[in-house]
């Protein structure tokens, strides 16, 4: 009896993430008590109907959805329904903008800051595109600055900057539809840096200020972090994809095998390979597989490697935050894996960096203990928060989602 109830007491609310990425999507489901998020399911596939992010073909990406929500089922020992899930793409847009109100020497309620919010929404954004996150970064109340929360404050006047970030409204309902049909509703859509920033970043680097560049297979999502909260967000149509790519046409061989041939003999740097060191190549038809240096293989992954990082440090640069980042950078991700990435990054950022693992969580730890992971841990750590105190601002976003879902249907 009291083993029973011990267990019914030990029962905390599942919440799912679910990254749906280029290469491959990823379940987590996590449990939730008030001190710690358990992982109890962990289920993943391969992805074959999205192109950068986006759904290319909503069938296969229902298939895919299903096989790793049924294996992280299977794991956790229960059902799910609802899910956060992770958006990434070009299509996405970050920017930020401010907000006043009056408060004529008035205590600030809470009514009064969800209004100043709802003061720096109000701008034009393109019909086209539809707002999935209104992020405060800092409230002034009269001349002091840097407040994190006002309640409670008295002042004339009420100001915040916020971060806003929106996406594209097709995506947006693609995305939605292929999880639908999968047999799942819809809790949140967030953007895959602001997931992945629960997990790799420690609270010290966000204060301090740092980078985190999270490179997917489709895609390269930057943000940037300071005094504790989002300041800059940007998206780069270029992933681990890419490298795969460039693999496949250099080498002459089919693209799986230039995945396989990417990490198990890839690298950041040539420099570091031996010239005299050579790898099996397969190649297409019935031909013998060809000796190739692993350099030359080395050399064409460090190209577009080179090129990313190089196109991230300068939307670090026009961000204005670069001499702000104390805390360096932070490479998450698949592509993080590969060897001497850290030094590579250090050469173009000329700032500590380090490889950004799934961390502030519990349970079965094992079986997400890698960059690849960080997106889906994140969107648990994400929705753990969000159920035990959404904010209203983001489910007014939930709730234009679904009317813009009901429209297009």
């Amino acid at each position: 009896m009291k083993m029973e109830e011990n267990e019914m007491q030990e029962q905390g609310e599942l919440v799912a993430g679910l990254d749906i990425g280029t290469t491959k999507i990823c379940a987590v489901i996590g449990e939730v008590f008030e001190d710690r998020v358990d992982i109890i399911g962990v289920g993943t596939a391969a992805s074959s109907g999205m192109r950068k992010g986006v759904v290319v073909n909503i069938e296969a990406t229902v298939t895919a959805i299903r096989e790793a929500v049924t294996r992280a089922e299977d794991m956790a020992g229960c059902d799910i329904e609802t899910v956060f899930v992770g958006i990434a793409g070009n299509h996405i847009k970050g920017f930020n903008s401010p907000g006043i109100i009056a408060v004529n020497n008035q205590e600030i309620r809470q009514k009064d800051i969800e209004a100043v919010i709802k003061a720096a929404q109000t701008v034009k954004i393109s019909d086209n595109q539809q707002i999935i996150h209104v992020l405060p970064q800092e409230y002034m109340v009269d001349d002091h600055t840097g407040i994190q929360n006002p309640l409670g404050m008295t002042g004339v006047r009420l100001v915040t900057n916020v971060h806003i970030v929106t996406a594209d409204v097709t995506a947006l309902h693609n995305l939605l539809v292929s999880c639908n049909r999968a047999g799942l509703q819809v809790s949140e859509i967030v953007l895959e840096s602001v997931a992945s920033s629960r997990t790799v970043l420690s609270r010290d680097e966000m204060e301090l200020g740092v980078t985190l560049i999270d490179i997917g297979g489709g895609t390269t999502d930057l943000a940037i972090f300071c005094n504790g909260t989002i300041k800059h967000t940007w998206e780069l149509a270029l992933g681990g994809n890419s490298l795969t790519s460039d693999l496949s046409s250099g080498l002459r061989t089919p693209m799986h095998d230039a995945e396989q041939l990417k990490y198990m003999y890839g690298s950041a740097l040539s420099s570091m390979i031996k010239e005299n060191y050579v790898v099996e190549v397969p190649t297409v038809g019935d031909r013998k597989p060809r000796k190739v240096s692993q350099r030359i293989l080395v050399e064409i992954l460090e190209a577009r490697i080179e090129e990313i990082l190089q196109l991230v440090n300068k939307e670090v640069s026009s961000s204005g935050y670069r001499s702000r980042l104390n805390a360096g950078v932070v490479i998450t991700g698949g592509t993080a894996l590969l060897a001497y990435m850290v030094e590579m990054a250090e050469q173009i950022f000329d700032m500590p960096v380090r490889i950004g693992y799934p961390r502030g969580v519990s349970g079965r730890v094992e079986e997400i203990d890698s960059p690849r992971c960080t997106t889906a841990v994140g969107l648990v750590l994400y929705g753990s928060q969000a159920v035990g105190g959404k904010t209203r601002a983001s489910v007014r976003v939930v709730e234009n989602l679904k009317k813009i879902f009901k429209k297009l249907v």
